[in-house]
């Protein structure tokens, strides 16, 4: 069960005269225009190295210090190479874009980089896992199998993304704040033509208690105020419960957690007796696998899963079984084994 009374994750408003150093920082990275997502990671690294320098001030904060602190990530907390890639770009945009420092000529050890081969499920397996779930959690993992959608996506997916004449679900503002179009799977059509039947019923009694309406983006709350109250922008997996939007402190019927998507798939794995590390991203990557299995061209598979570096994409290749590369192990040849 969700949590009640939940807040939802989103920007709140800073006052422009704020004196506090974090939230000064926020409007800094708002200005720029990054991400909320980056801006939660960012403010995130920024304050474990302010913890782990002891500051208490930004003038005490030296470019130096930043060394000593990857290197510390690396050697003695053991992080990835990923994970200290994103404490350098943190850090490195605290000091060159706010705190207006050169930062060239950044001497530490680089965490070894080690390429892991994804998981991923067979269409048998898959399809082991879908049948030990139902309802939202059945359609959520569908739909990540079935059109290689994050978990993050397919949780803020709104009945608008949904084109069946076209066959294709549309990712809105997703990793990077870029959008694309995907796959719709037939498979989903007649699960998705409940949902969203449920989801009308759910917005009139919503509407009926003075609770309906749904959260917008910023600028379109503003801009079509009346747009939260229609059925096309109401989220496809709605919560079960209220949440308090910070922004107006209305409470409203927020989108599900990824968490529940990733228990129901825990639990389901263990029932089908599957012995491999499942999570929501396994289906993704078992959705990637399988279009590659089917001769899909490596471009139109990056495309479709918005990956921004073919170099992400073609890790799929190291997926793909070497038997079907038409390799055969010498054990498997004619001719007895002495």
């Amino acid at each position: 069960m969700e949590a009640a009374n939940a807040v939802i994750d989103t920007r709140v408003s800073i006052a422009s005269n704020n004196a506090d150093f974090y939230d000064r920082l926020r409007l800094f990275i708002r200005a720029r225009g990054l991400a909320y997502a980056t801006e939660k990671t960012y403010l995130e690294w920024i304050k474990r190295f302010i913890k782990f320098g002891k500051y208490t001030s930004s003038g005490q904060m030296h470019l130096s210090d930043v060394e000593v602190f990857l290197n510390h990530l690396a050697n003695d907390k053991y992080c990835s190479s990923n994970t200290q890639a994103t404490a350098l770009n943190a850090l490195i945009f605290l000091f060159r874009e706010c705190l207006k420092q050169n930062t060239e000529g950044l001497m530490f050890k680089n965490a070894r980089r080690k390429r892991k081969v994804p998981v991923v499920l067979s269409c048998t397996e898959a399809k082991q896992v879908m049948s030990h779930l139902s309802g939202v959690a059945y359609l959520g993992v569908l739909l990540m199998y079935g059109a290689g959608l994050r978990v993050s996506e397919v949780v803020r997916l709104r009945i608008k993304d949904i084109d069946f004449q076209n066959s294709a679900l549309y990712v809105m503002e997703a990793k990077g704040d870029k959008s694309r179009r995907t796959l719709l799977p037939e498979s989903a059509r007649d699960v998705l033509i409940t949902q969203i039947n449920y989801v009308q019923g759910l917005l009139e009694a919503d509407m009926a208690i003075g609770k309906a309406g749904v959260f917008m983006p910023d600028a379109l709350a503003r801009k079509w105020p009346k747009a939260q109250y229609e059925l096309r922008w109401q989220y496809l997996l709605p919560s079960n419960r209220y949440s308090f939007d910070p922004r107006s402190n209305v409470e409203r019927r927020h989108h599900i957690s990824p968490d529940l998507l990733q228990k129901a798939i825990k639990a389901a794995t263990f029932k089908a007796g599957i012995n491999k590390r499942v999570s929501c991203h396994t289906f993704r990557h078992s959705f990637a696998t399988e279009l590659l299995r089917q001769g899909t061209d490596l471009r139109a598979i990056q495309e479709i899963l918005g990956h921004e570096s073919i170099e992400t994409t073609q890790i799929y290749t190291h997926v793909v079984g070497l038997h079907e590369r038409g390799i055969v192990s010498p054990a498997d040849l004619p001719g007895r084994i002495v």
